[in-house]
């Protein structure tokens, strides 16, 4: 991992309130959706002539524009971490030294449940959760299991991700893959956050118990580990204040972080960062809110201020829009509609 980042994780480890905020950006869809992952290209008026290209000729990006974008945020700075498939990671790590001298560190996602198996006309996601790997650390690490694996690794830091679906069957090989992927982990000497989602089964939790169900499984999935197996810090979907303060305050060595969500207004992802940073989350990883956004770059420092305190959401999405209005793109929302809640989760902040 990158000073910055071992720095902010030992500094928010003594004190939750010492200031640090660690941003990611998510960029590991291509392990979840396939074609459709890059996204849509933005139309809008002062679009890349990449993107022009691709919506004449596709309806998606490419990997190779996905992953320019990754360059250009990566060399921007603003994020402390770069979170992608072992695939993109290689390239950009091992194969073109991207992060070789900068601030932010590379991440990899290491498992890949079939709860995140998303293809065009799948129906994975109707069945409970079953864990799958389809990266070996040591590749990660160091480009190829044949590598050798002289120095630091490259990269030496990835998500795992688990989903708790209330049936026996799968939860118990949900954490019986967690409980041999941990003892990997410590032995290649590889650090790892741990990724909680809510059920991938509707009904199987009621509604109002998901977040007390997701917390406490994390506790006790945790209770039987030592501190040489924790996790960084965790992800977990905003559940509403109550659930991440209980979280929080239950172990606060113990760094909680959110997820962003879909794409929505810049309104909902600045205040899901304001509020999940009110309640005790010092993490928040942005995917489709930082890829679907008119201009990613100017998104994510924008995402930077509000995230060290120098914005309030609404003067956000104002600045935001300033920054657009600067580079003539046109916004995919008027002003006025940018600055609606239309988060479910954020409900209770209108």
């Amino acid at each position: 991992m990158k000073p910055r980042l071992v720095e902010k994780l030992a500094a928010l480890r003594q004190n939750l309130d010492c200031g640090h905020f660690i941003l990611a950006d998510a960029k590991d869809a291509d392990m979840a959706w396939g074609v459709t992952s890059p996204g849509e290209p933005y139309g809008g008026a002062a679009a890349t002539k990449t993107d022009k290209a691709a919506a004449r000729s596709s309806r998606y990006r490419s990997i190779a524009d996905f992953r320019d974008q990754i360059r250009e945020i990566v060399r921007q700075g603003a994020v402390d971490i770069m979170l992608a498939s072992v695939s993109t990671i290689d390239l950009l790590a091992h194969r073109e030294g991207l992060f070789d001298a900068s601030d932010v560190t590379p991440a990899i996602r290491a498992n890949d449940a079939t709860d995140v198996w998303i293809p065009r006309g799948g129906n994975y996601r109707q069945s409970p959760s079953l864990p799958f790997a389809s990266c070996y650390l040591e590749e990660a690490q160091y480009g190829s299991l044949m590598a050798t694996e002289d120095g630091e690794p490259k990269v030496n830091l990835g998500l795992y991700s688990a989903t708790f679906n209330n049936s026996l069957d799968s939860d118990y090989a949900t954490l019986e893959a967690f409980r041999e992927f941990r003892a990997y982990a410590e032995q290649c000497g590889f650090h790892y956050f741990l990724e909680v989602f809510a059920p991938n089964i509707d009904g199987v939790v009621p509604a109002s118990e998901v977040g007390a169900f997701v917390n406490d499984h994390i506790c006790r999935m945790l209770a039987g580990v030592p501190q040489s197996g924790r996790p960084e810090f965790l992800k977990i979907p905003f559940f509403g204040p109550e659930a991440l303060e209980e979280l929080v305050c239950y172990d606060t060595s113990m760094i909680v972080g959110v997820l962003g969500g879909s794409s929505g207004t810049s309104f909902d992802a600045f205040t899901l960062l304001t509020e999940a940073k009110k309640h005790g989350a010092r993490v928040a990883l942005f995917g489709r809110k930082i890829k679907d956004a008119e201009h990613p770059l100017s998104f994510v420092a924008i995402l930077r201020r509000v995230a060290d305190g120098e914005l309030a959401p609404e003067e956000a999405v104002r600045a935001y829009h300033g920054e657009l209005q600067k580079l003539k793109i046109a916004p995919r929302r008027a002003l006025a509609d940018d600055l609606q809640l239309t988060a479910t989760e954020l409900s209770y902040a209108r």
